[in-house]
C-alpha cells in the first residue's frame, strides 16, 4: 500500500517527548483541566539545553516511523531542527516562537502576565532572522516560517507587524488561539469579544494563517460566549492544526472536527505533543469528533485522512505536496498490507486510520530518497536516542521544584500511579 507522506502541522520537537510519565491524568481545575499553566511552567524552566537537543534527535526517527514526512516545528532551537531534518532527509518548517511576554500563576489560582520591555522586538527580528539563514537548504526541504507564540502573550503591534512580515515574505504564520479557557476569559476581558474576533478585527487572519488548537471557540460549551469563531475561521481561510491529543487526554474535546469541516474550514492535523505518531492523530481525531458529536459516519477515515495530507499542503500553499501526482514531490509511504494488523484487508484507509501500528509503516521516501526502510532509520539508535531523553528527563524532574509556584517535586505535581514497590 502506498500513500503520499504526512503532513504535520503544529509540533514542539524540543519538548514534547519531555512530556512522557508526567502530564497524564492531571490537569487543574482551577485552570479547566489546562496544564499550560502550571505544568509547562514548571517543565520549560527545568529542561536543560542538553535535554532539548536530545529530544530534537529522538523525533527525527518518530516522526519518520509514525508517518510524518513534513513537520512544522515551533520551538527555539531552529538551527539544531535544521542539521537534524537535513541530515536525516525530512521536510522541516521551521519556525522561532517569539512573544511580547509569559504567562505565569503565583498562587494556583490566577494567571499573570510579565511583559517584555521592547514588545518581543528583539525576538521577532531573530525570526525573520532565521528564515533567512534556513530558507531553501537541502535542496528547499528546509524553509521558515513566522510564530508569535500565543495570543495571550502577544500584542496587537506585535501581531500586526508578523502578519505584515509574514505576508512580504511569502511564509506561513502559526499562532496558538483559544486553546484554553484562562486564555479565552482573558482576551474577552480585554477586549470585549472572542479571541478569533480579535484577530479578525486586527486583521491578522487570513489563508496564510495556521492556527494551533483553535479547540475553545466562542460557541463551544467550554466558553458558553454567543460567537460564530468557526464561521470567521472558515470566511478568512485561515487553516486549524488540530492536535486532539494533548487536549482529549485531559477530557477536553474540540465540539467537533466534523463541525468545523462542515462550515467550510480547512482542518489539518498535528501532533503537538507525544506520542509524535501521526497515525494516532488520525485515529483520535475520528474517534472523538464520533463521540462528541454521537455520530459515527462524520469525521470519517477519507476526512482525517485528506486532513493529514491534502489540507496540510493546502495550508503550506504546496500543490506539490500531500497527493501522489504528476509534479508532485515523491513524499511517500509504504505500508505492509499483509501484517498482523492490517489483514484482512478491503478499503486500505479505514485499514490505516482505525488498525494501523508504525510497525506496519515499511519504507519512507521524501523527496525521491529512501529515508527509512524496514522501520530503521539510518544514523538514529532508538536505544541510545531513548538513553539520553532519559536522562535528560530526569535532570528536568529533579529541577522542577525550584521552577514550580509553590515548589513542588516531580511527585507532588505528578504522583505516580503507584507507589514505589517495597520488597
Amino acid at each position: 500500500m502506498v500513500t503520499p507522506g504526512f503532513i504535520n502541522t503544529h509540533a514542539h520537537l524540543s519538548e514534547s517527548p519531555l512530556d512522557k510519565s508526567f502530564v497524564e491524568d492531571r490537569g487543574p481545575r482551577q485552570f479547566y483541566l489546562s496544564g499550560l499553566f502550571e505544568f509547562l511552567t514548571a517543565r520549560d524552566g527545568a529542561i536543560t539545553e542538553e535535554a532539548r537537543r536530545a529530544c530534537i534527535a529522538y523525533s527525527m526517527p518518530e516522526l519518520l516511523r509514525t508517518g510524518t514526512t513534513t513537520i512544522m516545528e515551533i520551538g527555539g532551537h531552529g538551527d539544531v531542527v535544521a542539521e537534524h531534518a537535513e541530515r536525516v532527509g525530512l521536510r522541516a518548517y521551521i519556525g522561532q516562537g517569539y512573544r511580547s511576554g509569559r504567562w505565569l500563576t503565583a498562587n494556583g489560582r490566577t494567571v499573570e502576565y510579565e511583559w517584555l520591555p521592547d514588545d518581543g522586538l528583539a525576538g521577532f527580528n531573530a525570526a525573520v532572522d532565521f528564515i533567512g539563514r534556513v530558507e531553501g537548504r537541502a535542496n528547499g526541504r528546509i524553509k521558515g516560517f513566522l510564530t508569535p507564540m500565543q495570543i495571550d502573550t502577544c500584542s496587537e503591534a506585535l501581531l500586526r507587524r508578523s502578519a505584515d512580515a509574514a505576508r512580504d515574505m511569502k511564509v506561513p504564520l502559526a499562532l496558538h488561539v483559544s486553546q484554553s479557557v484562562p486564555e479565552f476569559h482573558e482576551m474577552t476581558r480585554r477586549n470585549g469579544c472572542t479571541p478569533i474576533e480579535w484577530l479578525e478585527k486586527i486583521g491578522f487572519l487570513s489563508e496564510r494563517c495556521i492556527l494551533g488548537h483553535c479547540i475553545i471557540p466562542g460557541e463551544s460549551s467550554w466558553a458558553n460566549y454567543q460567537a460564530d469563531d468557526i464561521g470567521i475561521l472558515a470566511d478568512t481561510g485561515a487553516n486549524v492544526a488540530h492536535a486532539v491529543w494533548v487536549f482529549a487526554r485531559r477530557g477536553i474535546a474540540m465540539e467537533s472536527f466534523a463541525r468545523y469541516q462542515a462550515r467550510g474550514v480547512n482542518m489539518t492535523i498535528a501532533t503537538d505533543t507525544c506520542p509524535q505518531s501521526m497515525i494516532e492523530a488520525m485515529r483520535w481525531t475520528s474517534v472523538v469528533s464520533k463521540i462528541v458529536d454521537r455520530r459515527t459516519q462524520v469525521a470519517t477515515a477519507a476526512d482525517v485522512f485528506n486532513a493529514a495530507t491534502l489540507n496540510g499542503a493546502k495550508a503550506l500553499g504546496r500543490e506539490d505536496l500531500g497527493r501522489i501526482a504528476p509534479g508532485a514531490k515523491a513524499d511517500l509511504l509504504l505500508w505492509k498490507g499483509d501484517s498482523l494488523f492490517m489483514t484482512p484487508l478491503r478499503d486500505p484507509i479505514r485499514n490505516l486510520v482505525f488498525s494501523a501500528t508504525a510497525e506496519d509503516l515499511d519504507t519512507t521516501i521524501i523527496d525521491g530518497r529512501v529515508v527509512m526502510r524496514g522501520g530503521v532509520v539510518p544514523g538514529y539508535d532508538p536505544v541510545e536516542l531513548g538513553r539520553a531523553v532519559q536522562q535528560g528527563a530526569e535532570a528536568m524532574w529533579a529541577g522542577m521544584k525550584s521552577r514550580d509556584w509553590a515548589g513542588r517535586d516531580i511527585e507532588q505535581l505528578s504522583p505516580s500511579s503507584f507507589p514505589a514497590f517495597q520488597g
